[in-house]
């Protein structure tokens, strides 16, 4: 008979065998790479990913997300690779790859698939594997730890450990940091969660929350950009009606936001990679119960037609002013996602640019912040620069970046035809005498 103070004292060993833990992120993105360099700062870290030319740019000292600055890059302790075997060097992993949707809005699971299996390669006694990317409820116990014990030939629970902390970075934002953000966390067991919650607390000056398990932390994150993405999705409604009635939807939302308890959200293009997709995936899940949810997708539904609603709005004051849209020339100014941010994922302008396509439209895409190759590759968009702006008989400001803030009126009244409508989404403009609202709308 198995002595149960035997199995304690080997399940504490292998659990406590390497209490000095060496950290791993696996993916090195908009989030992967904040928290590699947070950990890099205090201790010895490995950062791997499978893209070689981001690789050899880390290894440079550049980041062309333009999250982690030079010095605080060069100053980590990072081993960048595309080995799958330096993974092996650490003892605790953290899993930070994308969770997208494919093209019917289901979860792609691909970059969670393969990072699981390059990790389960190399997983051995006494690790311990977070998952930081976004998921619906139940996938890190139903579908990863499957994975993760198929491919290392160990048991989780026993061999080794699993448990969930979700990412809360949010792109471009330098306040709130991965350092400065409480970080949720929970694991399979009450003392691999207590270690798990020992090496987060060890860079996250905002503290640890210790969730009760693993489904809860999961919940926990995807409601966190769901909801953000309905209260959106009412505005944005309000704006459609708004503008119906000829009443400027940010006027109304000054007005109301006097009152002390009035939540300040404002319209405006909903993508990336969170508010644009997290919905979709507890959506998934709600549906292989049998549910089929009401207001989250109706949310989605509106946030999702904002683009064609913007693009219509555009048709309709260009014919107003009698300009024939087959010779049309529309300039976009603004293509990330959203404002002072590099990162084109999942961004809504694109709909708005497929959209005047459809009517036979030129159009033509600046912004200071995307990249050009990724842009090509993605979108199959070639940017053009500022000095092809000119001419225009539509300005479409999409993007508030903040080098568009700071160009005067008369850049705007330069670049674009005399009864060229300008569109300017966010109400960047708005309030600018200098700048004529006969042609002049915002969401």
């Amino acid at each position: 008979m198995i002595d149960p103070s035997s199995v304690l004292v080997l399940y504490s060993v292998r659990l406590g065998q390497c209490m000095d833990r060496i950290v791993s992120v696996i993916g090195l993105g908009y989030v992967g790479l904040p928290v590699a360099v947070a950990f890099g700062q205090k201790s010895k870290t490995i950062g791997f990913d499978i893209n070689s030319n981001r690789i050899s740019q880390l290894r440079d000292g550049i980041d062309t997300t333009g999250e982690v600055s030079e010095n605080d890059l060069k100053s980590a302790q990072i081993e960048f690779t595309c080995n799958p075997q330096d993974l092996s060097k650490a003892n605790f992993h953290i899993v930070a790859v994308p969770t997208p949707i494919d093209n019917a809005k289901r979860p792609d699971l691909t970059p969670v698939h393969r990072a699981t299996v390059t990790v389960g390669s190399i997983l051995k006694a006494g690790d311990i594997v977070v998952y930081e990317s976004t998921v619906y409820p139940g996938l890190t116990d139903e579908y990863c730890v499957p994975l993760l014990e198929q491919t290392s030939g160990l048991k989780a629970g026993a061999d080794f450990f699993v448990g969930y902390s979700p990412e809360r970075i949010n792109p471009g934002d330098k306040e709130h940091s991965f350092t400065k953000i409480k970080k949720i966390v929970s694991a399979q067991t009450s003392e691999s969660l207590e270690e798990v919650a020992k090496v987060y607390s060890s860079v996250v000056e905002a503290g640890v929350f210790k969730a009760s398990s693993i489904k809860v932390a999961e919940a926990a994150k995807v409601i966190e950009n769901s909801q953000r993405d309905i209260n959106i999705a009412f505005i944005n409604e309000l704006s459609i009606i708004f503008n119906h009635m000829g009443l400027n939807t940010l006027e109304v939302l000054e007005a109301a936001g006097t009152k002390w308890n009035f939540l300040k959200f404002t319209p405006g293009l909903v993508g990336g990679h969170c508010i644009g997709v997290d919905p979709y995936y507890l959506t998934h899940k709600a549906e292989t119960f049998g549910y089929h949810p009401q207001v989250i997708l109706a949310g989605r539904r509106i946030n999702d037609g904002m683009g064609k609603f913007i693009a219509e709005k555009t048709i309709k004051m260009m014919l107003r002013s009698e300009i024939p849209l087959n010779k049309a020339k529309v300039s976009i100014l603004g293509l990330t996602f959203k404002e002072n941010c590099p990162d084109i994922r999942n961004t809504k302008v694109i709909d708005i640019v497929q959209e005047l396509k459809d009517y036979g439209i030129t159009v033509q895409v600046y912004d200071p912040l995307a990249d050009a190759q990724d842009t090509q590759e993605e979108y199959g968009i070639t940017l053009c620069s500022e000095s092809d702006l000119q001419n225009s008989d539509a300005i479409i400001l999409a993007v508030a970046h903040k080098e568009f803030s700071q160009k005067p009126s008369s850049f705007y009244n330069s670049i674009k035809r005399a009864q060229a409508p300008l569109i300017d989404v966010k109400g960047l403009l708005r309030n600018r005498d200098d700048i004529s609202k006969e042609n002049y709308w915002n969401l």
